[in-house]
């Protein structure tokens, strides 16, 4: 059997690179052969063992690369087709899909629902920091890449995009809004960039690092506070004259900054929760204006499917936002344990790193 090298999930704290058999191929799969992927932040929680997969699995939800195979049923694409597939991966014809919430695809089960059912790849299924992944219900998934656009430009479509642009668009986010944005990682610098092009007039990014910070006015933001040097509540207030913001986006996932996104909002105001939480969070109540200020709390896990895999590479494709400056690390998959270790630590001003097999 044809094997492959990919990144395998050992126990908490261990990822090791090592050979599996490349996946067979069923007649609604597509088998990808990986040219582009990264590690993300979740992928750093499953190596922590603050998120629990099964142990043998492949790690990975971010992938590029070009068709090697297709299922017999699979219409539509021809192999040796440049594509990238969402970290998400709807089936479209499940209760969530049919509801219009293709993340939470496969949540439902006759024990009770589990969230994130719609993220397969390297959650519940091998994922793609591998040479090859299969992709499931591959005509929902795939989306062939522009031609012109590099694989580092639309790295980030397939995850970080989509999450911080969601978190933007979940808002409701209206043109001449006051946002403010609580992280400015991966993630926070794409809901930065997708606020302001969702019509927000003043952007505030918030965060402790100043490489961060400066990324965060190329990516929209027009104002950047240092949390090391200022308390950000007291700084954009300051800057809204006592208003507040219209939206609040948490994009780290701590109680900290939870609750400062709920401590700026001005009366009405919308908290957009993006970050994955590991301990339980407390809603304080003078923030939470004891459940009476009319606030609106809304989580996003990030749309995936390939009509959103389109639109975010149409947005690279017109110019309209330039996210390739946030890879700033780049490994051979041989070298992933090292990329690993780089970004679990946050060594070296680290943003994204891109894995090439």
């Amino acid at each position: 059997m044809a094997k492959m090298k990919a990144a395998i999930f050992v126990g908490p704290g261990r990822i090791v690179l090592d050979d599996k058999p490349i996946p067979d191929v069923g007649p609604l799969d597509a088998l990808m052969r990986v040219t582009t992927t990264t590690i993300c932040g979740t992928d750093v929680h499953i190596l922590k063992g603050e998120y629990p997969v099964a142990k043998g699995l492949t790690i990975g939800h971010e992938p590029v690369g070009v068709i090697e195979k297709l299922g017999s049923a699979v219409q539509g694409f021809r192999e040796g087709q440049r594509v990238i597939a969402g970290a998400i991966t709807p089936s479209g014809w499940s209760n969530a899909c049919l509801c219009g919430v293709g993340s939470q695809d496969g949540a439902g089960t006759p024990h009770g629902w589990k969230a994130m059912g719609g993220w397969k790849f390297g959650n519940t299924i091998d994922g793609c920091q591998a040479e090859y992944v299969l992709v499931p219900d591959a005509m929902a998934n795939l989306a062939p890449v522009p031609d012109g656009l590099s694989d580092e430009q639309v790295l980030m479509c397939p995850d970080i995009m989509s999450t911080g642009f969601s978190g933007a668009e979940s808002a409701g986010i209206s043109i001449g809004d006051t946002v403010a944005v609580f992280a400015q990682g991966p993630i926070g610098l794409c809901a930065t960039a997708g606020a302001k092009l969702s019509g927000a007039s003043v952007v505030i990014g918030v965060d402790r690092l100043p490489e961060r910070l400066r990324m965060a006015t190329q990516m929209g933001a027009d104002h950047v506070i240092d949390a090391s040097q200022v308390d950000p509540i007291e700084e954009i207030m300051r800057l809204t004259g006592g208003r507040g913001v219209d939206v609040a986006i948490e994009a780290l996932g701590t109680q900290a900054t939870f609750e400062a996104g709920l401590r700026v909002l001005r009366p009405g105001g919308t908290l957009s929760s993006l970050g994955v939480y590991s301990t339980d969070l407390k809603i304080p109540l003078g923030a939470f204006a004891a459940g009476l200020g009319d606030h609106r709390i809304i989580t996003t896990l990030c749309p995936g499917g390939k009509e959103r895999m389109r639109r975010l590479m149409s947005v690279v494709e017109a110019g309209r936002v330039d996210l390739g400056a946030m890879v700033t690390h780049r490994y051979k998959l041989d070298d992933i344990e090292v990329a690993y270790e780089l970004f679990s630590h946050q060594r070296d001003g680290v943003l994204k790193v891109a894995i090439t097999p």
